[in-house]
């Protein structure tokens, strides 16, 4: 008489490679089968290119202009290799930026990066983008200047929103394929950015997706963070996310701030 597997039933809670049986020593063939393709899906995500003309028509689409720029890197296998490559604007980006009109008081300047996985940012930047904006109106702040970066790492936003003078800068940017994530977005901002900013001045809210956190909850909390870092005139270690405390427990610390 065979015992039941006690991890049968929390497999249907997660995708984590739990209660995948056994054939003899091996693992069964589709459980092999789906490792096989899952760590393709991430290895692909990784190299894929974005396709910059496709995210710039879309976003067109919605009265969000974007300009198309790149990293230091002169290509993906130098962005992988020389992180430092893809935190550097090249000189030609540099100028562009440099020549755009400031942006305006308090506005938000926004960094669409293909980062680890192209897919995410392609999939995922607008839908996030499209439920963010109302939010940030409501608030009485303004998206400034949408960038698209390719070969661009998180750091590369400090001199996009130092150059177009930005109050703070918000890199959306595909994060390191998991074996159940190859389309993984992270949103990253930074108050007040120039370049030599710190990771610790900067907040994070990751795993951006349908079968991660949705686009409309993702965009509640970045506009949440994004109001409180107004007040507080910084963000990063300086600034707890508090989004989810009850409105029950009075103002937060950062002042009243729509839910």
């Amino acid at each position: 008489m065979s015992c039941p597997d006690p991890w049968a039933d929390l497999k249907r809670h997660t995708a984590a490679r739990i209660a995948l049986g056994r054939s003899g020593a091996s693992q069964p063939t589709a459980a092999w089968l789906q490792f096989s393709l899952d760590q393709a899906l991430a290895r692909d995500a990784v190299r894929a290119a974005l396709d910059v003309a496709a995210l710039q028509a879309a976003l067109a689409a919605h009265a969000l202009d974007a300009i198309a720029i790149e990293s230091a890197a002169p290509d993906r296998a130098s962005y992988l290799r020389r992180p430092d490559l893809g935190r550097r604007l090249s000189p030609r980006s540099a100028a562009v930026l440099a020549a755009l009109p400031a942006a305006a008081a308090g506005s938000i300047a926004v960094l669409v990066a293909d980062g680890l996985s192209a897919a995410a940012a392609q999939a995922h930047a607008l839908p996030l983008l499209l439920a963010l904006r109302p939010r940030l109106q409501a608030q009485g702040q303004a998206l400034g200047p949408v960038v698209i970066a390719t070969q661009a790492r998180v750091a590369l936003g400090d001199a996009v929103g130092a150059l177009t003078g930005a109050a703070a800068v918000l890199v959306l940017l595909g994060e390191r394929p998991g074996l159940s994530s190859p389309d993984s977005l992270g949103a990253y901002l930074t108050w007040a950015p120039r370049p030599g900013r710190s990771d610790a001045e900067r907040n994070c809210v990751s795993n951006i997706r349908p079968a991660g956190l949705p686009h409309a909850e993702a965009a509640r909390r970045l506009a949440w963070l994004l109001a409180a870092a107004r007040r507080l005139g910084a963000s990063g270690v300086a600034l707890k996310d508090e989004s989810d405390a009850p409105a029950l427990q009075g103002p937060a610390r950062y002042g009243t701030i729509p839910p």
